[in-house]
């Protein structure tokens, strides 16, 4: 969204005018994260988490670059060389717990972030592009931390890829020989590892490339706001640096302080104890499991146990996978001309439902799988696709939104006690 009213950029030194004329990089980052960009004065700090995104991404690729010059892709070392980083090398034990950690750090700060997207209605038109390019970001961080979660190389390391990659073999015809294919044998070796380590490698650059993308497609309409009213004005916004940058500045200080103090005093909390143990095909871990991010959608692929029509185990892998590629049709799905759930109480009080599913569903795929879990799981799983594909496109038509503001500046008013706002029933 072109904003006639920002201030323009005017380089004053020499060199800058130089640079501006010739590689205009100054031009853009002041167009797209300086005073160039004018944002809604009203995002709260739910708004920080883009920027968090960021930075856990920057510190995941510096770290795992630093990882891969000492590590080695071989099944008959890679353990020990993990362990050789933890002990010998320079700093070595701060640099694995940091992309250990800096990965649950990441996947919770993208987890909230999406929360906030489903809340604030930020997949919504004219952002569409904006969410499916998150959505594919979200995928390749999944992939990107399975894949990362093999090189240790440990129990839970090995026996996680050997189940994964499994999934594959319930596809009718070419199951087994995709899973053959993509492990470069009959079980995860030193062919699947090297494999896993290219890929892990190589993926968050390409992540960083979709980032970017995102970035690009945000600044054409301009960021959503919690009102979900479209900007009017002058009056609806601010210059995004001094007065965001400042406050992704306190957020970012509260990320790495959390961050901190998860590497200093408690960098094993979300490991599991089993992957300090040598990766051994001919001992089986009592209870299997993925990490902590995990476990909601393993819940959903342990939730079909009997066959109808196709094999409960294929009905298993395409209800996880479709669990998030449902995510991609969510714009067409929620057709309602109100984007924030603030007005929308039916679609506030369905997102605490559909929240208590999700967190029922991460305790179940980290717990045993007894009859009653298996039964919570089940309902978690309907609840979950529920408000998807039957409560939403419902609510979206019947429902009556309360009033909203006519502007921006209207709701900011009315919440630090200015003149009453007019107000509409419809979105401007």
């Amino acid at each position: 969204m072109s904003f006639p009213w920002a201030k323009q950029y005017e380089p004053r030194a020499p060199l800058m005018k130089y640079l501006d004329e010739k590689l205009p990089l100054p031009r853009l980052a002041y167009n797209a994260i300086g005073a160039g960009y004018p944002v809604p004065r009203n995002l709260n700090y739910f708004w920080n988490f883009g920027v968090l995104a960021g930075a856990a991404l920057l510190i995941q690729i510096v770290t795992g670059v630093a990882l891969a010059m000492n590590y080695a892709a071989n099944g008959t070392v890679a353990f020990d060389s993990v362990e050789r980083i933890m002990r010998d090398v320079n700093a070595g034990w701060f640099l694995r717990y940091a992309h250990a950690n800096g990965a649950s750090m990441f996947l919770a700060v993208v987890y909230i972030h999406i929360g906030r997207g489903l809340y604030y209605g930020s997949y919504k038109a004219p952002r569409e592009m904006v969410w499916l390019l998150g959505v594919t970001i979200f995928l390749l961080m999944m992939a990107t931390a399975f894949m990362g979660y093999v090189l240790p190389w440990g129990q839970m390391s090995f026996w996680g890829a050997q189940v994964i990659t499994g999934f594959f073999s319930a596809i009718p015809v070419v199951g087994e020989t995709l899973r053959i294919w993509l492990l470069g044998g009959f079980a995860p070796d030193n062919s699947a590892l090297n494999r896993f380590f290219s890929l892990h490698y190589l993926l968050p650059f390409v992540t960083a490339g979709v980032v970017i993308l995102k970035i690009w497609a945000l600044h054409i309409p301009g960021s959503s706001n919690p009102t979900g009213v479209e900007v009017k004005g002058p009056q609806d916004t601010v210059p995004f640096h001094p007065y965001y940058t400042a406050k992704d500045g306190v957020g970012l200080g509260v990320f790495m302080l959390i961050f901190a103090l998860l590497i200093f005093f408690s960098p094993n909390l979300l490991g599991h104890p089993d992957n300090y143990i040598p990766a051994n095909p001919l001992s089986t871990p009592a209870h299997i499991v993925p990490e902590w991010y995990f476990l909601p959608f393993y819940a959903i692929l342990k939730s079909f146990t009997v066959d109808f029509i196709l094999p409960a185990k294929l009905w298993g892998v395409l209800a996880m996978f479709g669990s998030i590629l449902l995510l991609f049709f969510l714009p067409w799905i929620d057709t309602s001309p109100v984007r924030s759930a603030n007005f929308r109480p039916a679609v506030r009080w369905g997102l605490l439902v559909l929240l208590f599913a999700i967190l029922l569903l991460g305790y179940v795929g980290g717990a045993e799988a007894s009859a009653r879990n298996v039964i919570l799981g089940q309902i978690a799983t309907a609840i979950y696709f529920g408000y998807f594909l039957v409560y939403l496109p419902i609510v979206s038509r019947l429902e009556r939104p309360r009033p909203m503001p006519n502007s921006i500046t209207d709701a900011v008013l009315a919440r630090h006690g200015g003149t009453s706002p007019a107000r509409t029933a419809a979105v401007a």
